[in-house]
């Protein structure tokens, strides 16, 4: 007779739970770190036109946004077909430019507020007066850092 008996049976071992928790915790951690939350809601139609030479700019906290563009299907009812400017998550007029741009200045550190850049994502259907009627706002606020968002496209050969 052997004093240890082995087992006959295939019974497979329970699985320990115990980490379970510290997994589910460190994925949820993980997500919160690396989700970049949507500042605001595009409002407009915004396709942008396409560009032969492009840069990239660098630090993304040293840029405010005005949209333009006619509104979204679901807008179209309230604000009509007309172009439209967007502000943060709302309409507004080109008097308001001046001072968003100042509000937004004031929301910043005293380091950025000189470096700050007005990025203009503007539809390749809007019309070049309200541009700039835009741009006549920020003279007058001397925000004088403007870039125009585009997208990359193809070099046109009747450009030449």
């Amino acid at each position: 007779m052997s004093k240890f008996k082995k087992k006959k049976s295939g019974d497979l071992p329970a699985i320990s739970t115990a980490s379970l928790p510290d997994i589910v915790f460190m994925l949820l951690f993980f997500f919160m770190v690396a989700t970049v939350m949507r500042d605001s809601t595009l409002m407009v139609s915004n396709t942008l036109p396409a560009a032969d030479q492009i840069q990239k700019l660098d630090k993304k906290d040293r840029i405010m946004y005005i949209y333009a563009g006619k509104p979204s299907s679901r807008y179209e009812d309230k604000y009509g077909t007309q172009a439209r400017i967007q502000l943060n998550d709302k309409f507004a007029t080109v008097e308001e430019v001046g001072a968003f741009i100042l509000a937004e200045r004031a929301a910043k550190r005293q380091e950025l507020q000189n470096v700050l850049t007005t990025a203009l994502k503007v539809d390749g259907e809007t019309k070049m007066g309200l541009v700039s009627d835009i741009k006549q706002e920020l003279r007058k606020v001397n925000a004088l850092k403007i870039n125009y968002t585009t997208r990359l496209g193809a070099y046109s050969q009747n450009m030449k």
